[in-house]
Formats: structure tokens, C-alpha cells, sequence
């Protein structure tokens, strides 16, 4: 086989587990055209499981044999499910014709789509030929990879109140009895699919122009002459927004100023009112958020919040499908965002990690440094949301690539905070007025608006939050693991994590990050 090997070939029977579910019988395909094959680079195979007629994509790794591992893997008490699955297996064994052997051209395609890369060079393969195989192979069982044959998903969403009931499984004995490895709790199969219009409608970003969008507050206003400069034309898609914290609520503003029409949730729904008031439609769950946009941005505290928030009760999996877009814009390591991405992708979602460099300041006039990863054609349905939140946006290619750009300017920034925390206390203690020393530093090479900024805070010693002091901590410690993973040695993000950490515990977490000093210098 040309280019890289794989274990098994389109027609293999196979055991494929997804991740939090038990093992599950299935037939290695050729991929519907809905159900994209997520942003990993690992082997992967496009799985049709018998028993739900779902598809999803799965690491080779994570499938075996079916012949070879049957009785190890089938359960004396087996599910009602699971019985279907492997009588439908049976019969597509019985059915299969065992001499079918895949040619080169076979191969090489079927490479061009498990590597993810672009279409096969120029097959030589005759289309008739070709439209025989599809359909010999989409006829070899009742479960075939048939669009036709894919279950449909009942009119209208569950009640909140029965959707909020659902918590989701974690123990084997309820993963045994969950729906199948293509279905989730809100009852969404993988293979959903869309119609054309659907499609075509998100697709269908025309220039509008932007209508006049009323105040949000004192302490939120952007200058509107720099959204005027920006020359912003808002896409037609709607869009979501879960979390309106310091950072949010200002990326938020300038969405709604900018003529986006936005769906917001927080978990507070005191920080609502203002948003409600300028345009802004209020959902009760991040799930409701999720089934009312096109895009949802998320950006709140830490990699557990969200999680929680992708993963739990009432969560973005319960409503994602293949016409969703999911940008995470929370600080978090590049483990959770694969993670998120890997869930989100096997849903036919489209997934993106956007990590912010910037403050409160930059939040709400819209001069944010956006890092983007993941999904190419996703990241250019957020052109106008990234131009509305930014100043400039990078696309760096796959999901992990963000995250680690953002922890490493992190790293940089939270080690020169300590160090200029460390200076003034010095300063102080050797009887310098720091406001002399602040005004030299102008002068040298070291003077930039960061150290500048933090170094006034200090002088004043009021610390108001501009970038929660808990928050960079945070994205030390994410800095030392990843350290760790690759074993490379941090010895003075490892000190500045201590400073930064000491000074929380003193109660200073939610001020800004210049009230590091309170440590340095007491």
C-alpha cells in the first residue's frame, strides 16, 4: 500500500470503541461527506457501527479485529442493542464476499482519507467501476453507510426541564446500557445530517450594513470611532457566547456593537441585564446556547470549567451537530483542547481554539491578539467576530498549536511581572522612589505598555483587575506541565509560579497581576 500502512482496509469487521463507551461492532467505510474526520494526527478509520447504522471516526489504536477478539469482547449479559449489533454483523459476515481483495487505487484512496490529506493524485480509476464498488459495499448489510438508511432525529428539542434530567453515564454497567457509540444523551446521532439549504445558508455570508447598536454601559464602551475604522461588515450566522467575565463581557460588547446578532449565558445571570439591554438574547444553558447559534464563542475561567461546560449536564455536546462551530477561548492546555476537539469532531462539529493575549483593557476596545487553531473553514466563518474582538488574528494550523503559543508568551509575561514585582520592591527597600525608577525605565529599552501599566498599578497600590492575578498562575502551572511533558527545564517559570502562587493564597487571586508585588515586597 502506498504512503502509510494501515491495519485494516474499507469492509474489515472491526471492534471500535469511542471514547466512554464500551467496545462496539462496526465495518471500516468510506466516510459520508457530513462526518469530517476530526484534526488529529493519528491513524483513523471511518467506522459504520452495526446495531445504530452511526459512523465516527476512530483511532486504529482503539479497533481490533472482530473475528479475532469476539469472545473476549461480546458479554454474556449483553444489551438488547448489542444482540442487534452482533446479529447484524453476523449477517453482514455471511453476506461479505471473502474474496474481495482492495486494489492499489483502492488503497491509495482510501490513504488520501484516513491521513486527511487532499484527494488521491489524480486517480486512474473508472467511474464506473468506481460506482459499482459504492454501491456493492452500501449493500453488503442493512447497516450500511447509506445516507438513505440513517435514522432521523425527532421535530423540536426535549423540554429543558427533561433535558437537564440527563446526567451523563460513567460507570461501565451505565455506558452498557447507554444508547450506542454514535449516540449521546440528548439523543443527537453522529451521523445527523443536513439538508442542502441548511447548508447553503451557512455558507451565505453577504455584506450587510451595520445598524446602529445601542449602549451596553459606561464601564463597557469601546470608542465608536474604532469600530468605524475597523470597517466591520458582521457575518448574517448567528452567534453564541457562554461566559461574560472580565474578558467576555468585553469581546461580547464589541460583537453586539459591531451589528452581530449574539446569544449569551453566564453563569451569574446578574452580568445578563446589561447584555439583554443591548441587544443580546439571553439562554438558560449552555446547551439551549448551542441550539439557538450557528457559532459559539466559550471563555471562562480554567480547563475544568470548560470541560464542565463542553461535557456536562445540559452541556455544548447535547446540542453540537454537523451545522455547529465551537470556538474555545478559554486559557487551557493543549491536552483539554484536543480533548474538546476530539468529542466536538465525532459529533460532525467544527472546532476551533482561539487563545486572547491581552487584558480587560484590550477586551473592550477590541485590540486583542487572537491565536487560532483547528478548523480552516470555521476560523474563516469568525472573520468578522475575530475582526470585531482584535486587532489581528494568526491561524497556526492544527488544534494544540494555540494553546502551547499562548502558554509560552504566558510564560514570558508572568516571569517578567515577577521580576519587575521583585525590582520595585528592591527599589523600595533601598529607599528609591519607584516613581523615579518607573520614569527612567521609560527611557531605556525595557519601556513597553505591559511593564509600564503594571508599574504605575504598583505605585498606586490599588491593583484593580485588568488580568485576574489566579488566572496567570494558572497558565504557569499549564507552562510547568507542559515542561514536563516535553522535559524541558523551567527553572524560572518554576519561581515565578511560587511568587504568583504565594501571593494568592494571601487573598490577592482576584486582583490583577500586578498585586504580585504584595508577596515580593511583604
Amino acid at each position: 500500500m502506498s504512503g502509510n500502512q494501515h491495519k485494516f482496509r474499507i469492509g474489515d469487521p472491526v471492534w471500535a470503541k469511542m471514547k466512554g463507551f464500551s467496545p462496539w461492532p462496526g465495518k471500516v467505510c468510506l466516510p459520508p461527506s457530513d462526518i469530517k474526520r476530526p484534526a488529529i494526527k493519528k491513524q483513523m478509520h471511518c467506522v459504520n457501527f452495526f446495531g445504530t447504522n452511526d459512523f465516527a471516526w476512530i483511532e486504529e489504536n482503539n479497533m481490533k479485529d472482530y473475528e479475532q477478539y469476539k469472545d473476549a469482547l461480546i458479554k454474556d449479559k449483553k444489551t438488547k442493542q448489542m444482540a442487534n449489533a452482533i446479529e447484524e454483523m453476523e449477517k453482514y459476515l455471511k453476506e461479505r464476499d471473502p474474496t474481495h481483495v482492495m486494489k492499489d487505487d483502492d488503497d491509495e484512496e482510501f490513504d488520501a482519507l484516513v491521513s486527511g490529506k487532499e484527494k488521491a493524485k489524480k486517480l486512474a480509476k473508472k467511474p464506473e467501476s468506481r460506482k459499482r464498488e459504492l454501491n456493492a459495499d452500501s449493500d453488503s448489510s442493512a447497516s450500511g453507510p447509506s445516507s438513505s438508511s440513517t435514522a432521523k432525529k425527532p421535530k423540536g428539542r426535549p423540554q429543558l426541564k427533561d433535558r437537564c434530567k440527563e446526567e451523563p453515564s460513567s460507570s461501565h454497567s451505565e455506558r452498557d446500557n447507554s444508547p450506542g457509540p454514535g449516540q449521546f444523551s440528548g439523543g443527537v446521532s453522529v451521523s445527523k445530517k443536513s439538508s442542502a439549504a441548511a447548508v447553503a445558508g451557512l455558507l451565505d455570508r453577504p455584506t450587510l450594513a451595520r445598524p446602529v447598536s445601542p449602549a451596553i454601559g459606561m464601564d463597557l464602551v469601546t470608542s465608536s470611532q474604532t469600530l468605524r475604522e475597523k470597517d466591520i461588515q458582521p457575518s448574517k450566522l448567528n452567534f453564541g457566547f457562554l461566559g461574560l467575565g472580565i474578558m467576555g463581557s468585553g469581546m461580547v460588547k464589541n460583537l453586539l456593537n459591531s451589528g452581530h446578532t449574539v446569544t449569551v449565558w453566564n453563569r451569574t445571570t446578574e452580568k445578563v441585564r446589561d447584555f439583554l439591554e443591548a441587544g443580546a438574547k439571553e439562554a438558560l444553558t449552555p446547551s439551549d446556547v448551542i441550539a439557538e447559534s450557528d457559532i459559539t464563542f466559550s471563555c471562562v475561567s480554567d480547563p475544568q470549567a470548560a470541560k464542565d461546560l463542553v461535557f456536562g449536564n445540559c452541556g455544548v455536546l447535547q446540542e453540537i451537530n454537523t451545522t455547529k462551530g465551537y470556538v474555545e477561548m478559554t486559557g487551557i492546555d493543549s491536552d483539554t483542547s484536543q480533548d474538546i476537539a476530539e468529542a466536538i469532531s465525532l459529533k460532525g462539529g467544527r472546532y476551533l481554539e482561539a487563545q486572547i493575549q491581552g487584558s480587560k483593557t484590550q477586551a473592550q476596545d477590541g485590540t486583542l491578539v487572537i491565536l487560532v487553531a483547528g478548523d480552516r473553514s470555521l476560523f474563516d466563518d469568525c472573520q468578522s467576530c475575530f475582526q470585531a474582538m482584535g486587532k489581528n488574528s494568526f491561524y497556526l494550523g492544527e488544534v494544540g498549536n494555540a494553546s502551547k503559543m499562548n502558554l509560552v508568551l504566558q510564560t514570558m509575561v508572568g516571569v517578567t511581572l515577577a521580576g519587575l514585582a521583585e525590582g520595585m520592591a528592591l527599589a523600595d527597600r533601598a529607599g528609591l522612589q519607584q516613581k523615579d525608577v518607573m520614569e527612567v525605565l521609560e527611557l531605556t529599552g525595557l519601556a513597553c505598555p505591559t511593564i509600564l501599566g503594571k508599574g504605575k498599578a504598583i505605585i498606586d497600590g490599588g491593583f484593580p483587575t485588568h488580568q485576574p492575578l489566579q488566572h496567570m498562575q494558572k497558565d504557569l502551572k499549564l507552562s510547568l506541565n507542559m515542561g514536563d511533558q516535553l522535559e524541558q527545564p523551567l527553572p524560572l517559570t518554576a519561581s515565578a509560579n511560587e511568587v504568583f502562587k504565594h501571593a494568592k493564597r494571601l487573598g490577592y487571586g482576584e486582583h490583577d497581576v500586578s498585586a504580585v508585588y504584595i508577596r515580593a515586597r511583604f
